[in-house]
């Protein structure tokens, strides 16, 4: 009997001297009083550094929003079974409690839109003729606070496409449009889930447009280009900062919303290094060594926007066989068969002197298979990596290199 098959779509579019040993150990009584982190937290950053490591052995900048990326793949997991299941939660290390991670996607996607600078929304189009679990559906909607839709994907797949390319940028506020390119939507396409995650926030101590000027940056140490470089100084230009013999870390934090910047610049020439030793224990020594001193800042201005295709990367991470005939999306329509035919993701930012632009947006569519001393100088100069996060709990929403503003 000839078999039916499926497939969706999965894009998520939508971010040294030594010092003394006692500023390099200082972590406060309130750092260290700091409650355990969430599983569901510690899956997504330890996904995003392994992610990231996979994206950035290509040369040249790199953005993506790991948070994104984990709420999309989280969605499409709900529906996941038997090997196909194993292998994901293996890749995006999420709890196999189904209570505790729904809940928390739940309750946090909701902290998140509290603030008035960033917001995070879900939503799916179905196919209104084609029966998905009304299970799977209401996790969708209670645990995931998806928005649901109807779309005719088999007679008119163009019109579904502009559709679900408006909301998405409508979400992000223009910054990410034709999420779904021309002719990756068609009649066999039964299911498209969007996440989209937008912010923009001014910095809580903002640079000084005037005291911006050109100023050399070492994309290699043989190389440099001219940049627009921002300039924070004097008295008030306070920052947490932790530095060893090989990095600096240094923590913008954003007005009002929670979230802040770690900039973390390896010594020059120390890039690679620095990437292969990325970790989420490096990260939480970092985040509870920063101290509050007297910092002289040097920044360039940059804008990022990158667009990767996911499915080899992924599969070489550990979850082949989503992408195959072997897949069980069965918790999804009841059937084994769903695939993912493609993942893609694509991410935006801007950095200024007022503060940050970022956004990512993930879709996912299914169809038919077929000081006493010196203050220290933070000089940004050469390549570095940032992460925009979460500054209570260390969650990563974005997270980037910067190799050539």
């Amino acid at each position: 009997m000839f078999k039916k098959y499926i497939s969706f779509w999965l894009i998520p579019v939508l971010m040294a001297a030594a010092i003394n040993t006692a500023a390099q150990n200082q972590v406060t009584d309130e750092k260290a009083q700091e409650p355990a982190t969430h599983p569901v937290i510690s899956a997504s950053n330890a996904f995003a550094f392994d992610l990231y490591k996979q994206l950035s052995t290509k040369a040249g900048n790199v953005f993506f929003s790991p948070y994104s990326i984990t709420v999309a793949l989280a969605m499409t997991y709900e529906g996941a079974r038997g090997w196909t299941a194993t292998e994901m939660e293996k890749v995006l290390r999420l709890p196999k409690d189904a209570s505790l991670r729904r809940d928390f996607f739940a309750k946090d996607l909701e902290a998140f839109n509290a603030g008035a600078d960033a917001r995070i929304a879900n939503a799916f189009w179905t196919q209104k003729d084609y029966a998905f679990l009304p299970a799977y559906t209401e996790i969708m909607r209670k645990s995931y606070r998806a928005d649901a839709f109807g779309a005719d994907f088999k007679k008119a797949a163009g019109a579904a496409r502009l559709e679900i390319n408006k909301w998405t940028s409508g979400q992000t506020n223009g910054r990410i449009k034709d999420l779904f390119p021309e002719n990756s939507l068609n009649s066999l396409t039964r299911l498209v889930l969007v996440d989209a995650v937008y912010f923009k926030g001014k910095w809580k101590t903002q640079f000084d447009k005037s005291l911006t000027a050109e100023a050399e940056f070492f994309p290699r140490p043989d190389a440099k280009v001219k940049v627009n470089m921002m300039k924070r100084t004097g008295e008030g230009a306070e920052f947490n900062y932790f530095q060893t013999m090989d990095i600096q870390v240094l923590e913008l934090p954003y007005k009002n919303s929670g979230l802040s910047m770690l900039i973390i610049l390896p010594a020059e020439g120390g890039l690679k290094k620095l990437e292969k030793e990325l970790s989420p224990v490096k990260l939480d020594y970092w985040r509870k060594g920063l101290y509050n001193t007297r910092v002289d800042v040097f920044l360039p201005r940059f804008s990022l926007n990158d667009r990767y295709s996911l499915p080899g990367t992924l599969a070489k991470m550990g979850m082949p066989r989503a992408f195959t005939d072997q897949a069980d999306f069965s918790g999804m329509d009841g059937s084994k068969n769903l695939y993912i035919q493609q993942v893609v993701h694509q991410g935006f930012v801007e950095v200024n002197e007022e503060g940050t632009e970022a956004a990512a947006a993930t879709g996912v569519a299914m169809g038919l298979k077929s000081m006493p001393m010196p203050a220290p100088q933070f000089r940004a100069n050469r390549p570095f990596i940032f992460l925009i996060q979460e500054s209570a709990t260390g969650k990563i929403v974005f997270m980037g290199r910067v190799e050539k503003p």
